[in-house]
């Protein structure tokens, strides 16, 4: 969250002078506020990607238990069919390689965000100092 905060007379008479915020300072500000909003819509994705994981995980290890004979109830969509545990493990293993692709790409995307971030914070503190908090 971009916030600015009022300053003391002491941080005031340091700083000398007020800093400009000229057109391309507050469009890094803009820049830096919707890659911060990007940043949590990706980490609120990635733990339910994470959370998907582990249930996979555990379906994984139940599987592991069942009987051959017997099969095993597989849900797709809203309903659930009984398959063969072979082909219920195969369908498993392909929906927790996709799940861990797309968790993979999550964290490509979420590390990019944050060196974009990290950047645009340099430029900006080395403009405004402390007058400004880009704190997150």
């Amino acid at each position: 969250m971009i916030s600015r905060r009022m300053l003391t007379k002491e941080e005031e008479e340091a700083m000398g002078e007020e800093v400009e915020v000229r057109r391309e300072d507050q469009d890094k500000i803009n820049k830096f506020s919707r890659l911060h909003q990007r940043e949590l819509a990706i980490q609120d994705e990635l733990k339910v990607k994470q959370k998907e994981k582990e249930e996979l995980d555990d379906i994984n290890t139940e599987l592991e238990l069942a009987d051959e004979d017997e099969p095993v109830p597989y849900k797709i969509g809203d309903a659930f069919f009984h398959v063969p545990l072979a082909q219920a493990q195969e369908m498993l293993a392909v929906s927790t390689a996709k799940l861990e692709e797309e968790i993979e790409e999550l964290e490509d995307k979420l590390g990019t965000i944050k060196e974009e971030m990290s950047q645009l914070k340099v430029e900006l503190y080395a403009r405004f100092g402390k007058t400004i908090n880009l704190e997150t």
